[in-house]
């Protein structure tokens, strides 16, 4: 214990002299049990680090000392850098490191901390729709809209087309069908490969309520019924909906009267050939890149959809096969039109998307001319070539990853199929080649968009090691997640909101919450770029102090200013890309309601939890301690400030302490949110803090520190996503009961009249769940106390709640051991 004060005030005196010089970066988002943990270590002094520990940051116990790495000098602002690896620690819990004087952020490590990440970086997803925007509950660009460079096939320009729908591309409201299409495989394939990761708790129009098909499934339903409408006869396909011109102002995406046409939006037809308007002519050579795209998302939509609608499926694999032909008419890359300015989606490559086509084809047909066809195509091109450079144009090699490769090796055996794997390593090891000189092994280029290129090449990461059962470059993978949640050189998130407790983008190039400050919340940003790009530019200005001033070096920026549209814009393909990317990283260990709110353990455990909530009413907590100690079952306590406080309490809280988790239950019990308007909010930011931690100062009194009691369960089970995200911005988790379960209605009483449950019908209703779907993971509450008008009391049947569960084979589990 003495050494370790001793290390602690040597720490303290070393840190206030290097405060402003050096920096441990971590993942702020957390780590998972078995997976691999590095801090980086970056100073702008050349300050050797020999060794580093690890402590709880809760008891403050060391719990991990190691070596640091070897030292890999400067990069970026930093003299010298090192990596400090702790993956020998697998126990959950929150902990910080520290070496050379300098200490970490807070570091999670647990199975769930990715858990309902996915969800919701979906929610950026929704609030990119266009048509009907279920954000602003609004409907916008209902008259796109006026065809281009179709007049070949009968439509002059001007022709008026239905083409509403799909996502806005970023903080414009341009639509392209490039990146949509690749966004809807993405969203399809995170659905098919990982959809315990998804929950249902919103209709097909992005509002909420279930409708029995998970949420994700929804969101590239809404992609594919608009490349449905970008391709309405074989003989026609669109590529993108508006232009630069766009770009004329920030504003909420209402009608756009930019084009001449008043509210109606240009459509530009894809003829393969290269498309001016105004001074700049694109180098379009053919129809196969766009019309590829819509073949891989077409099939892998007509696949999941099969059992689900269909007619729909049917539908999609007949636009397939017409996609199919397009993509034939002439063979060649389309690109993206630019009026005004110089800067397009400039796409060159387009072998991949006729290899993902070729294999998704295969799929589909069995038949074997489609699998060797797409096995030329992958050898033209083996490697995706940003990998072999450090530099690109924007969207020069797109997507970023080679889709085909995944699928089609899928679908090989033997010398085939360890021929196509060893193109994805071949890839990895010419980044790795780069990232393996300096200590955030970052290999990626600076280029526009380079988040983008960091999601896609740790997916490549992934299907290497699950095509070769091959963990190498595991390390290497996980070091580009970590760069994106917070181990880069400015140790910011590069997700908007996410962790809600981190230091993510505030101030990002939106016009949502530029002009409304409406949270863009699961929007992925841009990323650095290389100074040398941005210095070229057009049109950024910093509106705001650099916050990051001090780790801007000659070799690459960011910004978290609105002024900055080249590394800290929101995209809607970059965020559909993370959606596959933190789906594969989550556990089924827990289930999260639409706001974020812990609703249900592991499914896949038969076990449950037991909770109670306590404010005004306390009759029934003699009962329930005598009968949790007498059955030897843990649970969980959910207290007000106002039930802490009563003395008749006090020595009923003493006595389960010991043994149960007690947590936070609004100091006052104060309604969050109106029963008919939930996503309102009738408190401020302000005032809930002032709530909740009064709420555990009423718990401090009795003993019970806030590293404790991490878990709240908000006053009347009722809140939103603003509780939900103020309360993890405190490192706090919202848990709730379980949907479906009635148990919540002991406190209702006959003079309720339709509302009243018997006790008995509780039971009874408890039951037939257990026999119906099970009860794993379920999390049952019952209340404290209830009015004195009830006469049965649900508390007093405890007992038979208990020996029901056991003799059924449950588990019980404290509350904070479900999170």
């Amino acid at each position: 214990m003495l050494r370790y004060i001793l290390l602690l005030i040597i720490a303290a005196a070393i840190q206030f002299s290097f405060a402003q010089d050096t920096w441990i970066r971590v993942n702020q988002l957390g780590y998972k049990s078995k997976a691999k943990k590095v801090a980086v270590w970056v100073s702008k002094k050349d300050q050797p680090v020999k060794t580093f520990v690890v402590f709880d940051a809760k008891s403050k116990k060391v719990v991990f000392e190691g070596n640091a790495s070897r030292p890999f000098g400067a990069y970026g602002p930093f003299v010298q850098s090192y990596r400090l690896d702790f993956s020998a620690i697998e126990q959950k819990g929150e902990y910080i490191v520290e070496a050379g004087g300098v200490q970490s952020p807070i570091v999670r490590i647990g199975d769930g901390v990715y858990d309902g990440t996915a969800d919701f970086a979906l929610r950026y997803m929704r609030q990119q729709r266009t048509l009907f925007n279920p954000f602003l509950k609004d409907s916008c660009h209902t008259h796109d809209g006026f065809t281009l460079y179709a007049a070949s096939i009968g439509l002059p320009d001007s022709t008026r087309i239905d083409v509403g729908g799909g996502w806005h591309d970023a903080s414009d409201y341009l639509q392209y069908a490039t990146t949509s299409a690749n966004a809807t495989y993405h969203l399809l394939a995170a659905y098919r490969d990982f959809p315990y990761a998804f929950t249902d708790y919103k209709q097909a129009n992005g509002l909420s309520g279930a409708n029995g098909i998970k949420d994700v499934l929804d969101e590239a339903k809404w992609g594919l019924d608009w490349l449905l409408k970008m391709h309405p006869e074989p003989h026609m396909m669109f590529n993108q909906i508006a232009d630069d011109r766009d770009h004329a102002s920030m504003r909420m995406p209402g009608e756009d009267p930019f084009y001449g046409r008043g509210y109606e939006r240009p459509v530009y037809f894809i003829d393969g050939k290269p498309q001016q308007r105004g001074k700049f002519l694109n180098n379009t050579t053919g129809t196969s890149s766009t019309a590829a795209k819509f073949v891989g998302a077409f099939n892998l939509g007509a696949a999941i959809f099969r059992e689900i609608d269909k007619s729909y499926s049917e539908t999609l694999v007949s636009k397939a096969h017409t996609a199919f032909n397009y993509a034939h008419k002439k063979l060649g890359v389309t690109q993206t039109v630019s009026v005004k300015s110089p800067y397009i989606y400039a796409e060159e490559n387009w072998v991949d998307d006729m290899e993902l086509a070729y294999a998704t084809m295969f799929k589909q047909t069995g038949e074997q001319q489609y699998l060797e066809k797409a096995l030329s195509f992958a050898r033209e091109e083996a490697v995706t070539p940003w990998m072999i450079r450090d530099t690109a144009n924007h969207y020069q090699y797109y997507p970023f990853i080679n889709l085909g490769h995944y699928e089609l090796a899928k679908s090989l055996q033997g010398e085939q199929r360890e021929e196509i794997i060893a193109y994805y390593k071949n890839g990895i090891a010419e980044v790795w080649n780069r990232a393996k000189q300096n200590a955030f092994f970052r290999g990626i280029p600076f280029i526009w968009c380079s988040n983008n290129l960091t999601v896609a090449f740790a997916m490549q990461c992934l299907w290497y090691q699950d095509l070769a059962d091959d963990a190498t470059y595991a390390e290497l993978m996980q070091a580009n997640i970590d760069w994106l949640f917070g181990t880069n050189p400015w140790g910011t998130s590069m997700v908007y909101g996410l962790p809600a407790w981190g230091d993510t983008p505030v101030d990002p190039h939106s016009a949502f919450t530029h002009l409304h400050h409406y949270p863009i919340d699961g929007g992925l940003v841009d990323g650095p770029v290389y100074t040398s790009i941005y210095n070229n530019l057009i049109g950024i200005q910093l509106h705001e102090e650099d916050e990051y001033e001090a780790f801007q070096s000659d070799l690459a920026v960011y910004h978290d200013d609105y002024g900055d549209y080249s590394t800290n814009e929101p995209t809607m393909d970059g965020t559909a890309s993370l959606i596959y990317l933190l789906s594969s990283q989550e556990s089924s260990h827990h289930v999260k309601d639409e706001y974020g709110a812990v609703v249900r353990g592991n499914s896949d455990k038969k076990h449950v939890s037991l909770v109670f909530t306590g404010h005004d009413f306390n009759d029934g907590k003699e009962v329930i301690e005598r009968t949790l100690r007498k059955q030897q079952v843990k649970a969980g306590f959910f207290l007000t400030g106002d039930f802490l406080r009563n003395k008749e309490n006090h020595d009923f809280i003493d006595k389960i302490k010991k043994i149960h988790y007690i947590g936070p239950h609004s100091d006052k019990h104060l309604l969050y949110a109106p029963w008919e308007k939930r996503d309102s909010t009738l408190i401020s930011q302000e005032d809930f803090l002032k709530d909740i931690n009064d709420n555990y100062v009423a718990l401090a009194a009795h003993g019970i520190r806030k590293e404790e009691a991490a878990v709240f369960m908000p006053s009347y089970e009722w809140y939103n996503h603003d509780i939900v995200r103020w309360t993890n911005a405190e490192r706090v988790q919202v848990v709730n009961y379980t949907p479906g379960l009635r148990t919540t209605a002991d406190y209702t009483y006959p003079q309720m009249g339709a509302r009243y449950i018997s006790s008995d019908k509780i039971f009874e209703q408890l039951l037939q769940t257990e026999d119906e779907k099970g009860l794993n993971g379920h999390i049952i509450l019952i209340h404290l106390g209830v009015d004195t008008r009830r006469e049965d009391k649900l508390y007093n049947r405890l007992e038979d709640v208990v020996k029901m569960l056991k003799s059924k084979g449950y588990e019980f589990l404290r509350i904070d051991e479900v999170i």
